[in-house]
């Protein structure tokens, strides 16, 4: 952290320049993260979420095509190449440059509608998700009509510098359409979302959301500002990420014991590592099932989870793996003292 950070953050205070010290809080908590002060980063985010800021409620009576989402707070462990994009996101919101619309796109299970929930929750904006089983409609020419009534609706928003408007999965119209056997109402549909995203309100934060990229309508690709590829996670990204997901589920639970070495060895075995959705998933159940009375009974569940080859009981596979005597103990419930006499080993690194 540089000395300018602390003099920024000063002087924004003292002019009461709520955004730039938000901005300038937020490049502070990611200088910690980047130093490997990961919960000291996430206290200072959980910090500014918290803070009691005045934010005018959006009314949600008279809005027929999307739905208020609640914001969690929750760590969101990311690669740092998305996490620099997600701050960028958020210096050109707070800078009003006019750069408002985003499409994140991805595999399933990458984090992209985390992400947007975070970003709403970073810049205190209320989240509106469009429900497209209200847009996409079989009759002829309507689906068109309900594209411009739900671009009127976000359009006649009271307050749109305080919404953030999610576009999740627009697959649905935008690759679902192509696929009709009636190429003219997809024409329509297409038509009616790009003349809407060209004239939208620069106040509103638009981030739409897609797992078929490939397929995406390229005209439609051009109507956004930037496109974020939340594909980029390393094998090395996705154990550390391993690692937050458990001991954030572990905070709900008492007497358990957390081995970050042990647990990076389990996951490793998998290939490939899913995405963070399908891991916590994975984690999730295996802690929930796991004996209440055990310090370390959710190891032995995660490694059976991920056991593919079978070598749960097969201690001398398990050394080939780089586990080591205590850790053999732990999954296998085989104490030490058997273990190292079956390996014929003394001195082995516990």
């Amino acid at each position: 952290m540089k000395k300018k950070n602390v003099i920024n953050l000063i002087k924004y205070y003292s002019e009461k320049n709520d955004a730039g010290f938000r901005n300038e809080a937020y490049e502070i908590a990611k200088f910690f993260d980047d130093m490997g002060e990961s919960q000291l980063s996430q206290y200072i985010m959980a910090l500014l979420s918290d803070a009691n800021t005045f934010s005018p409620q959006i009314e949600e009576n008279d809005l027929s095509f999307f739905r208020k989402l609640e914001l969690i707070n929750h760590p969101l462990p990311l690669p740092e190449l998305i996490k620099d994009d997600v701050i960028g996101i958020v210096n050109a919101v707070n800078r009003k440059v006019g750069v408002n619309k985003y499409l994140f796109e991805g595999a399933p299970g990458t984090g992209k509608t985390e992400t947007v929930k975070h970003i709403a929750r970073i810049l205190e904006r209320d989240l509106f998700i469009v429900d497209f089983e209200t847009v996409v409609d079989s009759k002829l020419g309507q689906t068109s009509k309900n594209i411009a009534a739900l671009f009127k609706e976000i359009e006649n928003l009271s307050h749109p510098d305080r919404a953030v408007i999610l576009f999740d999965e627009i697959d649905a119209i935008a690759i679902d359409r192509i696929n009709s056997n009636d190429l003219r109402e997809m024409g329509r549909a297409t038509s009616a979302i790009l003349k809407w995203l060209d004239g939208l309100n620069d106040s509103i934060l638009l981030i739409a959301t897609t797992n078929l990229y490939s397929s995406f309508d390229k005209a439609l690709v051009r109507r956004f500002d930037a496109v974020i590829n939340f594909n980029r996670y390393s094998r090395e990204d996705l154990l550390e990420i391993a690692v937050v997901i458990t001991n954030e589920l572990l905070s709900k639970y008492k007497s358990v014991t957390r081995n970050s070495r042990l647990l990076k060895k389990i996951i490793g075995l998998l290939e490939p590592i899913p995405y963070p959705g399908e891991l916590k998933n994975l984690l999730k159940i295996s802690i929930a099932f796991s004996d209440p009375s055990s310090e370390c009974d959710y190891l032995k569940r995660i490694f059976k989870s991920v056991d593919s080859k079978k070598i749960v009981n097969d201690i001398k596979a398990m050394q080939t793996l780089g586990f080591t005597v205590r850790e053999i103990e732990i999954l296998t419930g085989i104490s030490k003292s058997q273990v190292s006499r079956e390996l014929n080993v003394e001195g082995y690194d516990e």
